[in-house]
């Protein structure tokens, strides 16, 4: 449900029953025909907006948070994320696999509903910018986002205004945004980048060290 637990929209968070994208909304009911327990809405973000971290995912795991209802959990790809985060203090104790306490930390979508063969649209993370604009406007504290991959990086360049040629996608690098935030960037950590190896714990820990160092300097 969005944050204020209404299940209604706000202004960072979109309501259960979201129709502004015709395909997503098609796929979130058929797949709550076939999952009646799963979560099968758009997946709210999880965290403190007092957060001075924001880490941007792409969208939901059909398997992960669709059905938990919650970003990056239930599935490989989070484990990779919360593992990162708790060697650097971002994280309180994991429980279950699925259930996490996030300190000093945010965690969102570009897209927040699940899309068919996982791949959003651009009209659909167009349609969707506006709440994670409205997210960044929200957060009183935010110094740093972390962005996984060149479509939460490209929807981060979108929310602040920026054209996308203007800052280019590079795993590692930090660019500084018109209103001072760090935006870094890092290679997704999707089941097949990890399997492939474009991204290893290494390379994903010495991101996250670094996102780390800006935290605690801003």
């Amino acid at each position: 449900m969005p944050d204020d637990g209404t299940g209604l929209a706000t202004p960072h968070a979109p309501a259960c029953d979201c129709a502004l994208c015709p395909r997503l909304a098609a796929y979130r009911g058929a797949n709550a025909a076939e999952h009646r327990d799963w979560f099968n809405a758009p997946v709210p973000s999880m965290g403190g907006l007092d957060a001075r971290l924001l880490v941007v995912g792409m969208a939901p795991g059909l398997r992960g948070a669709n059905r938990t209802g919650r970003p990056f959990t239930g599935d490989q790809s989070g484990t990779l994320l919360f593992e990162a985060l708790a060697k650097f203090g971002f994280t309180g104790t994991i429980a279950g696999g699925d259930d996490v306490t996030l300190l000093d930390c945010r965690i969102t979508n570009a897209v927040r509903c699940v899309p068919p063969q996982n791949l959003p649209a651009p009209r659909e993370i167009a349609s969707c910018n506006a709440f994670l604009a409205a997210e960044l406007a929200a957060m009183p504290n935010l110094r740093v986002v972390l962005a996984l991959g060149l479509l939460a990086h490209a929807a981060m360049l979108q929310a602040s205004g920026l054209p996308a040629a203007r800052l280019r996608f590079r795993h590692g690098a930090t660019h500084i945004l018109p209103d001072g935030l760090s935006l870094v960037n890092s290679y997704h950590v999707s089941r097949y980048n990890t399997a492939t190896k474009r991204l290893t714990p290494t390379m994903f820990d010495a991101v996250v060290a670094s996102v780390a160092d800006l935290v605690k300097a801003l």
